[in-house]
């Protein structure tokens, strides 16, 4: 009998449920649910830098997203019962933290806090924490340098403790009654099976280790002197704090009574440790050393591994360094972009160019698909909501430079797709500067699969083949991955997880291969990519950009012969 895995993704809009065959990858089910709060699922306020969740969303996304999965499968394949399902695998966005009561219960669920913004869910990409960022780099360097050295010498505005300490300063009702903050990586495992409690929670090393400081080797989070540094009240916080964060091929337990009721598994199905979206997402493109694997959506996560027995350097500007943060017996590597679709979707949605039909990302694809290299004189920066990587700086903003009164919305667009390509080069270019070699590149998520333009100009930019994972369901499918190890061989799972991601994981048989004459366009670009990325971008470059429009005009004039 044919054995199942549901993987569970919980994204910025919505949650997604699939439940995956574990001898092949197929997908025998799927469901997606729209989160209802706020706009498409994000609470908002005044404040363009604010962005948060309501838990609430969650639970009743998780309940409703099984059970029409289950049902799809059901009726897809004949031979399917739910007592197949063997496992579970969670991820979510991050880092989003929730605070939560001394029962582990969400504030937001308290009517107390049931509206107000700070007692919700703090998405990943809430930059409301900046002056708090800057304020814990600044001490880390100058009290616990070490804390720095896995997360690329910065601290950011969208990870843990940026977001606690904002709200410390900010909304202090609600955090004197959060006796802790948890991950929704780790709270919603937790909620699964019954172990939100503070003192039974399980905490992933995923989430822990690359947003907010924790390594074994100096005993875990941030010790509590440093804490209280930044914050009277952040030093009584970590003796709440887990002790001990887990990788993913450990199971947090079973599924409760109550949740088998709500969704039809059976109860104690084994639920794996949680990780966010872009790991997973990452296994499930079947991620191995010398791969790097990009998430495209309306940001761009870059993961890698590297096998923990070798000597790694550590990489200014990447996301972390995290021992099993990806993969048990490897290091993983995060690096990333903090707006990439969202870049496209706000030139469509916002400038709205020509209307709905001229101006429709099919539309504009078709005319940027037009422009050749270079020759519509534009060069962007990727920076519409800040730069992720290497520069770790959420207060940059994107720039357009070279249009002229005859410059179209298709020249625009397509630049906006090479600045984005640009960024992801330079990301390369850190990697490989520090000794990560990347050999080959897959990349996962709707636009990889629906836009070869993209994946071409991707290709041109970088000089390097890009493939595409085969599932369209990519971080769902490597959390039903994660099902299917922690269920294990006896259940008719896996024993680890190269096994499990040789039988469930694939590539795509389109590549899409460089053409060397517009690499060769690319290349001089991204020279003055680098130009304003290093102008605008650090302290310490000086020179004169005079030269970056005559330039830009030289490299159009040429290509338009």
């Amino acid at each position: 009998m044919a054995k199942y895995a549901v993987g569970l993704d919980y994204g910025t809009n919505s949650v997604r449920a699939v439940v995956v065959n574990v001898a092949n990858g197929r997908e025998a089910g799927t469901a997606v649910w729209n989160y209802e709060r706020g706009t498409d699922g994000v609470i908002l306020s005044d404040d363009p830098n604010l962005a948060r969740q309501h838990p609430a969303d969650y639970v009743k996304g998780t309940e409703i997203s099984i059970r029409r999965a289950l049902g799809q499968a059901r009726r897809k394949v004949k031979s399917f019962r739910t007592d197949d399902v063997i496992g579970i695998g969670v991820d979510t966005t991050g880092s989003t933290p929730l605070p939560v009561d001394a029962e582990g219960r969400p504030l937001a669920f308290c009517k107390e806090f049931s509206r107000d913004p700070a007692g919700m869910a703090w998405l990943w990409k809430d930059h409301t924490s900046t002056a708090e960022a800057a304020e814990i780099t600044a001490l880390a360097r100058r009290i616990r340098p070490q804390y720095l050295t896995k997360c690329g010498g910065t601290y950011s505005a969208e990870w843990f403790f940026s977001k606690i300490l904002h709200c410390l300063r900010t909304a202090a009702k609600v955090f004197r009654a959060a006796h802790m903050w948890v991950e929704i990586a780790d709270w919603i495992p937790a909620m699964l099976t019954g172990t939100e409690h503070p003192d039974r929670l399980t905490v992933g090393v995923c989430a822990a280790g690359h947003k907010a400081m924790y390594n074994d080797g100096w005993g875990g989070y941030p010790d509590a002197e440093f804490l209280a540094s930044l914050g009277p009240g952040l030093g009584p916080l970590r003796p709440r704090l887990r002790q001990k964060a887990y990788t993913v091929d450990k199971a947090v337990g079973g599924l409760t009574g109550e949740w088998a009721a709500r969704t039809g598994l059976p109860a104690g199905t084994p639920v794996a440790v949680g990780a966010f979206d872009a790991h997973l997402g990452a296994v499930g493109a079947g991620i191995a050393e010398g791969t790097l694997v990009k998430i495209i959506g309306t940001s761009t996560c870059d993961m890698m591994v590297v096998k923990n027995t070798r000597e790694l350097a550590d990489v200014p500007g990447l996301c972390g360094i995290v021992n099993g943060s990806i993969l048990p017996g490897y290091f993983g590597l995060e690096a990333g972009q903090s707006a990439v679709g969202d870049i496209f979707n706000w030139f469509v949605n916002y400038v709205q160019p020509g209307g709905r039909r001229a101006g429709s990302h099919e539309a504009l694809t078709k005319a940027a698909a037009r422009c050749r290299p270079g020759a519509s004189g534009l060069l962007a920066l990727d920076w519409n909501h800040g730069n992720r990587t290497i520069l770790v700086d959420q207060r940059l903003t994107g720039m357009l430079l070279g249009q002229t009164l005859y410059t179209t919305p298709g020249e625009i667009y397509r630049a906006l797709i090479e600045a984005t390509a640009f960024g992801a080069l330079t990301i390369i270019n850190r990697l490989e500067e520090y000794g990560v070699k990347v050999r080959q590149v897959v990349n996962c998520g709707g636009i990889a699969e629906k836009n070869p333009l993209v994946m071409q100009i991707y290709a041109d930019v970088t000089g390097r083949a890009m493939t595409v994972s085969r599932s369209s369901q990519t971080c769902a499918l490597g959390a039903a991955v994660a099902g299917a190890v922690v269920a294990g061989r006896k259940a008719g799972g896996y024993a680890n997880f190269a096994a499990a991601q040789k039988a469930m994981t694939g590539l795509r048989p389109k590549t899409y291969k460089p053409d060397p004459a517009a690499h060769r366009v690319y290349k001089q670009l991204h020279a003055l990519y680098m130009q304003l990325h290093n102008a605008f971008g650090t302290k310490d470059w000086s020179g004169n950009c005079y030269n970056v429009m005559k330039k830009l005009l030289e490299i159009r004039a040429e290509a338009r012969k």
